[in-house]
């Protein structure tokens, strides 16, 4: 494929930055995503490359989080199960797409997520202090989580927010214990689409191994300031970077 290595440690270096954001917020994807695409990967390919650097970053912040105690290992299968069917949906209708379309349908996605969550932080707000509930109590969070799996599993970026807004909104899981579930969730639903994508031969390892490096790294990073740091101190800074980088990746399309 040809990739030099400046591009790589620009990779890494995206990596690094959502791995650190994704631990305590979200919409790490909304900077790797772009990052690669700039790298010179078709969309589609990108798309699918974005999910083996998330796979690891949502299993190596899972991980911390449980060594923190404050991941219950038992409440995650229930609510991974639907998302898991709407990631797998999800990923096949991306593949599904003509490539020509994607790149649009990606980066429009992407920037409305991320200017949606400038305007209205309040949607995607956890709570504070309170008694988480079950989805036996809470029935209609089924339908959401399904609909944030096939968000997911179609672009995957800035899906960390809705998630929040659904463990923290419909669900009432502190912030600290909803940023946990979330990631241990995407375990689940990130695994599920990226089979699809490399069933597709829509993965690229070497950007995706290097995006996962620096994931890591960030994970590490971010999950120390997780209990610390309020997340709407980032949405100005989320948003110009993903202004930047979603403006640089359309002039390369």
């Amino acid at each position: 494929m040809g990739e030099s290595w400046l591009p790589l440690l620009g990779v890494a270096a995206a990596g690094v930055v959502a791995g650190f954001v994704n631990m305590f917020a979200g919409g790490g994807s909304m900077l790797t995503l772009p990052a690669l695409m700039l790298l010179g990967l078709p969309p589609g390919v990108a798309n699918g490359t974005n999910r083996l650097g998330m796979l690891v970053l949502t299993a190596s912040g899972a991980h911390a989080y449980h060594q923190r105690g404050a991941l219950s290992l038992r409440e995650v299968v229930p609510i991974a199960a639907p998302t898991v069917v709407g990631a797998l949906l999800g990923a096949w209708l991306a593949t599904s797409i003509p490539s020509e379309w994607l790149g649009g349908v990606l980066l429009g996605t992407m920037l409305s997520v991320a200017l949606l969550l400038l305007l209205r932080p309040a949607i995607f707000s956890a709570a504070r202090e309170s008694q988480a509930l079950s989805l036996r109590e809470r029935p209609s969070a089924i339908v959401a989580l399904f609909a944030a799996g096939l968000y997911a599993g179609f672009v995957q970026a800035g899906v960390g927010f809705l998630m929040l807004a659904i463990l923290g909104g419909l669900l009432r899981y502190d912030m600290l214990r909803a940023n946990a579930l979330k990631l241990a969730v995407a375990l689940f639903f990130v695994a599920a689409s990226l089979g699809v994508f490399i069933w597709s031969g829509d993965v690229r390892w070497l950007p995706g191994l290097v995006l996962a490096a620096g994931s890591v790294l960030g994970a590490r990073l971010g999950v120390r300031f997780a209990s610390k740091v309020e997340p709407g101190r980032f949405r100005w800074l989320l948003f110009v970077a993903v202004l930047a980088g979603c403006v640089a990746a359309w002039l390369r399309l």
